[in-house]
């Protein structure tokens, strides 16, 4: 069932410790096929090395396992909360990748302050709220996804425009149309958080980058009138 997104979902979760993006187990990646209505994601607690296409974990967006023999990720459930409230996403990263980590710890939005920034995220990466003692005592995993969606909404940011956020005290989920893609977001993510570490070591002046220059930056990358790259 699902080879090729078992096969991309594979593919994309073997980047995350290439890319720097993870230690340990600490990580996985999921997609979804939309017209199924059911996602793959990593097996929890694999090692990287050990991943196969075979072993990667079939959910239905209940959270329930229809295919596979191993247990799915503990993130499951945020998973699919954020499938089943952002429509468009194909693939989610997760990782604790620690520049952006260590935002999500501190609670601190990644503002745009550069050009990096912008061409990726159309305006501050956020922080969610932080988890109540009864939501993580209740349903912790799918309560972090009702919280991110919570904090979209509050703070009216669009989840298209914006493909990631930082999950208070935990650590970053990214997204995006595909899983390959998502990972991609997710180091960008990263390589964002730690310029941004160090422009807050060098000044604390307002750093962020004026609206035109992050429409300009943005907006060449994406939508109807993207001119960066080649055409298809």
């Amino acid at each position: 069932m699902l080879e090729n997104l078992r096969r991309e979902v594979y593919e994309a979760n073997i980047m995350l410790p290439k890319l720097s993006l993870v230690n340990f187990t600490w990580g996985n990646v999921s997609g979804i096929d939309r017209e199924k209505k059911l996602f793959v994601i990593k097996p929890s607690g694999v090692e990287y090395e050990k991943l196969s296409p075979e072993n990667m974990v079939v959910v239905n967006l209940s959270g329930e396992v229809v295919e596979g023999d191993l247990r799915p990720s503990s993130d499951t459930l945020t998973h699919m909360v954020l499938y089943n409230e952002f429509p468009n996403i194909g693939g989610i990263v997760h990782v604790h990748s620690p520049w952006a980590t260590a935002f999500a710890q501190a609670g601190i939005d990644i503002e745009a302050f550069g050009t990096t920034h912008a061409d990726v995220f159309y305006g501050a990466v956020p922080v969610s709220d932080a988890l109540t003692k009864a939501e993580i005592d209740d349903a912790y995993e799918e309560n972090t996804g009702k919280v991110i969606v919570r904090t979209f909404r509050e703070r009216n940011i669009d989840p298209d425009a914006v493909p990631a956020v930082l999950a208070r005290q935990h650590g970053p989920f990214a997204w995006a149309k595909t899983p390959i893609k998502a990972v991609e977001v997710a180091k960008t993510l990263e390589v964002v958080a730690e310029m941004n570490y160090r422009v807050l070591q060098l000044t604390r002046a307002d750093s962020r980058v004026p609206q035109y220059l992050l429409d300009k930056h943005y907006f060449r990358k994406h939508g109807k009138n993207a001119y960066y790259g080649q055409e298809k």
